[in-house]
């Protein structure tokens, strides 16, 4: 471990969704990618929220426990002519400011209200986006620009509201950012180096 350097940010919103059917193409796609938000401390277990559901068995578990979104982005994917929620547009569970996929690390453990998580991975885009939002580009889009998100584990269990403010309280010395680890796993996967530094 090096010194942590300080950084925050803001939780703008919790969210967590049912599994509800989707119109992809000529097909119905069953998905709990349409999240709400819920008002005032939500209690976050070691597989997030309870309640939260997954259709799909590569979807949540321990490693996948909550989606955070930089609210940040929420202004390009209005200039491309989306209309979205205040929070939770993307899928994520969290939605916070300050704390963009190139200022967090993989690895980097965060205090969030009374929790403790750890951010795991960037999110890999997928077909739900498409269904989501009607456009069959959108994973592609998420894809290129790296406006992923990224998944985390809960080390602490505790409760997180719209609100707190998310405090880096750990990170290893490696500084690979979710920027970067999106950008291998997601757009240059040829980049055998990199995905060498990931590993």
């Amino acid at each position: 471990m090096t010194s942590t350097p300080a950084l925050t940010g803001t939780v703008v919103g919790v969210c967590a969704g049912r599994a509800a059917a989707l119109t992809h193409g000529r097909r119905t796609v069953e998905t709990a990618f349409v999240k709400t938000p819920i008002a005032g401390p939500v209690a976050i277990g070691p597989l997030g929220i309870a309640g939260d559901e997954h259709v799909y068995e590569d979807h949540g578990g321990p490693d996948m426990a909550l989606l955070a979104y930089p609210v940040e982005h929420y202004d390009h994917w209005r200039s491309l002519g989306l209309e979205l929620p205040d929070v939770g547009a993307l899928g994520e569970n969290l939605t916070v400011a300050g704390l963009r996929e190139s200022d967090v690390h993989l690895g980097d453990v965060f205090s969030i209200g009374t929790t403790r998580v750890q951010v795991c991975q960037p999110r890999t885009p997928c077909y739900k986006l498409a269904a989501r939002f009607g456009r069959k580009d959108m994973p592609m889009l998420v894809q290129d620009t790296g406006f992923t998100g990224y998944l985390l584990r809960v080390l602490q269990p505790g409760s997180i509201a719209a609100g707190d403010t998310v405090h880096l309280v750990e990170r290893d010395d490696h500084g690979v950012t979710v920027a970067v680890a999106g950008r291998v796993v997601n757009v240059d996967r040829n980049d055998l180096a990199t995905a060498r530094r990931v590993l």
